[in-house]
């Protein structure tokens, strides 16, 4: 406490003095310093009240309280502001000083005086400040260099987020890093001096710099840069054998200051280069905020991240439900201990277990529910198809059952593009419950609706995971077959479209979220290999294994038939599907659910094929890309097959204006 007192008073003794200093400079440099008793006499009156006066200024634009250590741009024009307040103050008592009476003259100060004095005593606030933080980086830099070896880091980007980078690394000798030099294509950088830092040369010449200047890491510190130039990156800083870390996007940096903890690896996502995702979030608060919502499968990879997303807009309670007692116990310590403010319920619960969901319902009386419960591996429920049947089917039929009785405003169906036209169990049971849910939809006052997207990156089971773990025992990478496509998006990305499809809903829609442009599962592996600093098929083998069971080449995500439309949200769009007779739906599902009951599973895929005719085995050797967003390849019986329409893959999505 002491020292912080004594450090607070000698920083008030020297701006006093520099105000001292800076008034009677201005009085001598206005009289050629000669001081004549008369302007002598009035200078000493008013000294008192100048000073005083300023630092009021000062203080009123809290300019004390700023650091001097970290004195920036910013805090120099709150000085200025300061400054010139004050003086623009000394100037009004000056214009009237004479109005007043003929004793005030004493204390009017010449105009000449006051102009020399708001630059003199700005200039020396601000060098006093500057030469403070100047011997603080000095002092740093000797410590620098008397201390253990830094890292030696290039810079790869010399914009806003460099800039930020550079100043941080240049304020904490304790993160052990030592930045030699930016490099950037832009040619107008190259040569010029930026945050203390050179830009060296181009991202081509990342090699011969890192050689001359004994560089030891790469930071790419290009704000959310395409996936096409980190991986260009990645691959000359591998080639240089240097390693490549990078920073978060410069939507997660906050003020001016880039916290240097959350540097990391370079991730698959950022090869991907998806921009982040931009949420309507008026509609989207005013749907969840203050209300009761249930997330079932809230342990889940999906359901997981739509409660962290979800209690971000402040619902009155949120309900977890789920009957793995591990994950539940895990994402509700992590929510209870980041928003403590907000009700939230942990419930251990089976969606096929209908007398406790319908507890869980009468006690809480939910208004939204997101539905994220489902089995999800594609070959297992090729194994296991009445189990597939019961969770994917019986289970939605139990929640949307539940939700239109007691009065549920809102249901979200988490469906998959596998539900497209579907060659497996899996996606046939998830086309069945999206055939339900708007069956139901017709008669109910709850708005169901349906959010269909392909595979999410680093959730439990898929493919990121599994290759890191080939990696990590050296191989090889399996593949299933080397024109295997799939579309990706980030869990966050794909929970936030998930509330904005929800917000949006009427009744009866299946939104279809924009994935982008569809990856080769190999290119993915080569991906992943190159980021662990090893080169495909030298160091690390790729191996076909053959397509799976219930597996298809190419995923879609709507039909030609579901029409599918542009929304407000650039990112989702809607496809209104032809529905089937209520009765049909109601009785062929309580048929599909009393033979998934048996034991034998041929007659469940009979039955699964008779609720969705489109329903068939996949025959990889003749698949055929189809468009992300339509594809023509569902007709009704007795329609010949047509040629798919719409965009081709990897293009722009092309919907009806």
């Amino acid at each position: 406490m002491f020292p912080r007192l004594l450090n607070r008073s000698i920083q008030i003794a020297l701006d006093c003095a520099v105000l001292s200093v800076a008034y009677w400079l201005a009085f001598l440099f206005r009289l050629e310093f000669s001081l004549p008793s008369a302007w002598l006499k009035v200078l000493l009156v008013t000294w008192p009240y100048v000073v005083i006066l300023q630092y009021v200024g000062l203080t009123v634009f809290g300019v004390p309280r700023m650091s001097w250590r970290y004195v920036n741009i910013g805090d120099v024009g709150r000085i200025l502001f300061a400054v010139g307040a004050s003086t623009a103050l000394l100037i009004a008592i000056r214009m009237i000083g004479p109005w007043v009476g003929e004793s005030i003259e004493i204390v009017v100060i010449p105009l000449g005086v006051l102009g020399m004095n708001f630059a003199l005593a700005f200039l020396g606030l601000v060098g006093v400040r500057a030469l403070r933080r100047l011997h603080g980086e000095a002092t740093d830099r000797r410590r620098q260099a008397t201390g253990d070896e830094k890292t030696r880091v290039l810079l790869i980007g010399a914009g806003q987020a460099g800039v930020m980078v550079a100043r941080e690394i240049a304020n904490r000798p304790d993160l052990g890093l030592h930045a030699v030099g930016f490099i950037d294509d832009d040619p107008a950088k190259i040569g010029t001096i930026i945050a203390g830092l050179t830009v060296l040369g181009a991202t081509k010449d990342v090699g011969a710099i890192s050689e001359r200047k004994h560089v030891q890491r790469a930071l790419i510190t290009i704000a959310n840069a395409p996936g096409q130039q980190i991986r260009r990156i990645t691959e000359l800083c591998r080639d240089a054998q240097i390693e490549t870390k990078i920073i978060p996007g410069i939507y997660e940096i906050v003020g001016d200051r880039v916290n240097l903890s959350r540097i990391r690896e370079v991730a698959i996502e950022d090869l991907l280069g998806r921009e982040p995702v931009q949420l309507d979030e008026d509609i989207v608060g005013a749907a969840i905020r203050s209300r009761v919502v249930l997330v079932t499968g809230a342990g889940g990879s999906i359901g997981s991240e739509l409660c962290r997303q979800l209690v971000r807009f402040g619902p009155a309670r949120l309900l977890l439900v789920e009957r793995f007692e591990n994950a539940l116990f895990e994402i509700h310590r992590e929510l209870t201990a980041a928003f403590p403010h907000v009700q939230i319920e942990p419930c251990i619960a089976d969606v096929c277990d209908r007398a406790r969901m319908e507890q869980l319902f009468a006690s809480s009386s939910p208004e939204l529910v997101f539905h994220a419960a489902a089995h999800k591996h594609v070959p297992m429920m090729e194994w296991n198809p009445g189990e597939a049947v019961k969770n994917n089917v019986g289970g939605t039929r139990i929640v949307a059952d539940l939700s239109d009785r007691f009065g549920v405003q809102r249901f979200v169906l988490v469906s998959t593009d596998k539900a497209v036209n579907p060659t497996s169990v899996m996606g046939a049971t998830k086309r069945v419950a999206e055939i339900y849910l708007q069956a139901l939809s017709r008669r109910s006052t709850t708005r169901f609706v349906t959010v269909r997207f392909g595979n999410v990156l680093g959730s439990a089971g898929s493919v990121i995971p599994i290759f890191k773990q080939q990696i990590e025992r050296g191989g090889p990478i399996t593949v299933t077959h080397p024109e295997m496509r799939r579309y990706f998006m980030t869990i966050p990305e794909a929970a936030q479209l998930v509330l904005q499809a929800g917000a949006m809903g009427d009744g009866g829609e299946v939104f279809i979220l924009d994935m982008g442009e569809p990856v080769k599962i190999v290119d993915l592996a080569r991906d992943l290999i190159t980021l662990s600093g090893l080169r495909p098929d030298e160091d690390i083998e790729i191996k076909f294994s053959g397509v799976r069971p219930g597996e298809k080449l190419f995923e879609e995500l709507a039909t030609d038939s579901e029409h599918a439309d542009k929304t407000k949200h650039p990112k989702v769009f809607i496809g209104r599907v032809a529905s089937y007779p209520a009765e049909t739906v109601v009785l062929g599902v309580e048929t599909l659910l009393d033979v998934a009951r048996g034991t034998a599973t041929e007659p469940v895929r009979a039955r699964l094929g008779e609720l969705v005719p489109e329903y068939s085995v996949a025959h990889p050797a003749s698949a055929k890309p189809s468009s992300p967003i339509i594809a023509s390849t569902t007709r009704a019986a007795g329609e010949p097959e047509s040629e798919p329409v719409g965009r081709k893959s990897g293009s722009t999505p092309s919907v009806p204006n």
